[in-house]
């Protein structure tokens, strides 16, 4: 499994899984298509939007874990 640290790039995480896009955007990440998201980290975008960047890497981390898990069990 791939883990998403917060040192990430917001463009490297969304590679991970797509299905990470709808978590950011629930937390009011809604620039993950702008172009500051190919250079910006987690935390920096944390940062700016007010967010605890270990929480939602964790958050992150346990959705991309349960995929990959469901996709096991297939």
């Amino acid at each position: 499994m791939a883990k998403i640290t917060k040192d990430m790039i917001i463009a490297d995480i969304i590679q991970v899984n797509m299905g990470c896009v709808p978590i950011l955007l629930n937390e009011g990440m809604h620039c993950i298509g702008c172009p500051a998201s190919q250079g910006e980290t987690l935390e920096e975008a944390c940062m700016v939007h007010g967010l605890d960047a270990d929480v939602l890497a964790k958050k992150l981390n346990d959705f991309v874990e349960s995929v990959e898990t469901s996709e096991e069990e297939k």
